[in-house]
């Protein structure tokens, strides 16, 4: 367990701006651990490692003015240690796709790219898109021409027509009659599906974010790993962020863990580092509690921080407004159980998507707003930006599968912890 006791706060006053400074982003720190406040939060986070819920978390909040709480609790590895702490590295998964398409606003802003019309001829799928429309009797793919060409709006908001095999039956079934490799091996043909609708009819959540990184690679001219650590990760300090771990900082990584049937969790053995075809958009970054929340700061600060911008305010007010109109976003069907449980975080509500993340329509049951963003990463991390209420938050956990029932009650708990602490 890593936090601040109410007790110490007054003894660090005086250097609680330091710490910020150096960890989310020279903001004056309001590390409020007094009763009724963020206090609170520990009580909670604290509860649910000692149930057993979690084997170790990492909390964290903001609002555009002060660090509002950090936290950790329990252990990296369940019963084995060590401690998690605030400086924990976490595989974030999706929660890359943020960072993905900042990367493509900037080159939207520099003229590079646009939302509109069709996007660079860079492959054949998003060149040439064919639609899957089911099987013939032999089990062979019917595949068609799209009716029309993908663009980058449709590729941010989930809308192109491409999937994940995770949620979506005819891709499951499509993988394994064409022989697609899997796209944990990294290679691109994992990405060269066809699409299961026609660009801007639907919404589903796939592998889109993966294409836009391609373009942005050929776009920029650079890599993806390059041109976020020159373009994002060193402008802002987030020193811990990348794709390929340091032994320093796989030292700190958490280990996933298995939800089984009965509610245990079983620790998975740290994945095999391997250098993939390519980097990608949609998924594999590492990154910690405090780098993710500087991130998100910077978004919550109209795309600057610490004398860096990295977006104009109109964009990023671009970003978190409604690109799918009427077309519900947000709800998954599990197709793979032991990797994904079924989604829907907002029951009965109106989610829409941005450019980059989900959209709440209706203020949320936590204490969120309408016109909130949201998204998190399969292992169980999530985040919020609450442009109206000014606050913004994490929490990281390992766990699959996603949309663990424990971890998303953890995560509606902190957020109504903050929420309180705001009206403090």
């Amino acid at each position: 367990m890593t936090t601040i006791p109410p007790n110490r706060r007054d003894v660090l006053k005086g250097t609680a701006a330091v710490v910020a400074a150096a960890s989310v982003g020279a903001v004056t720190s309001r590390l409020a651990h007094a009763q009724g406040g963020t206090g609170r939060i520990d009580g909670i986070l604290r509860q649910a490692v000692d149930a057993r819920e979690v084997p170790g978390v990492v909390a964290m909040a903001s609002t555009d003015k002060c660090l509002l709480y950090e936290g950790a609790f329990g252990a990296r590895e369940l019963d084995k240690g060590p401690a998690m702490t605030l400086d924990t590295v976490f595989r974030i998964a999706s929660m890359t796709k943020a960072i993905t398409s900042v990367a493509a606003m900037q080159l939207v802003e520099q003229g590079k790219l646009k939302l509109e019309g069709p996007v660079p001829n860079v492959d054949p799928a998003l060149g040439s898109p064919q639609v899957l429309e089911g099987f013939d009797a032999s089990g062979a793919p019917k595949l068609r021409p799209a009716k029309r060409p993908i663009t980058l709006r449709h590729l941010l908001t989930h809308t192109a027509g491409f999937s994940y095999e995770i949620w979506d039956p005819n891709t499951v079934r499509y993988v394994k009659v064409s022989g697609m490799p899997p796209t944990a091996t990294g290679k691109v043909a994992s990405i060269r599906m066809p699409l299961v609708f026609d660009p801007g009819d639907k919404w589903e959540y796939g592998v889109n974010i993966d294409w836009v990184g391609r373009l942005v690679e050929a776009t920029s001219g650079q890599t993806l790993d390059a041109y976020f650590r020159d373009k994002i990760f060193a402008p802002l300090g987030m020193k811990d962020s990348g794709y390929v771990t340091s032994t320093e900082q796989r030292a700190r990584q958490a280990r996933v863990h298995q939800r089984q049937a009965d509610g245990g969790l079983v620790p998975q053995p740290l994945e095999t580092p391997f250098t993939p075809e390519f980097w990608s958009g949609g998924g594999p970054l590492y990154s910690t509690g405090r780098d993710y929340l500087i991130f998100l700061q910077m978004l919550l600060n109209e795309g600057s921080l610490n004398g860096a911008r990295l977006l104009k305010p109109e964009t990023v007010a671009l970003m978190g407004k409604n690109h799918t109109g009427d077309i519900p976003a947000g709800i998954l069907k599990t197709e793979m159980p032991a990797r994904s449980n079924d989604v829907d975080f907002f029951p009965g509500a109106q989610v829409r998507w941005g450019l980059g993340y989900m959209l709440n329509m209706q203020p949320g049951p936590n204490g969120r707003s309408a016109g909130t963003v949201s998204w998190g990463g399969i292992f169980n991390t999530y985040y919020w930006l609450d442009p109206t209420k000014r606050v913004t938050g994490l929490i990281m956990t390992q766990i699959l599968p996603f949309a663990d029932q424990r971890a998303v009650k953890l995560y509606g708990q902190l957020e109504r912890g903050v929420y309180d602490a705001l009206k403090v």
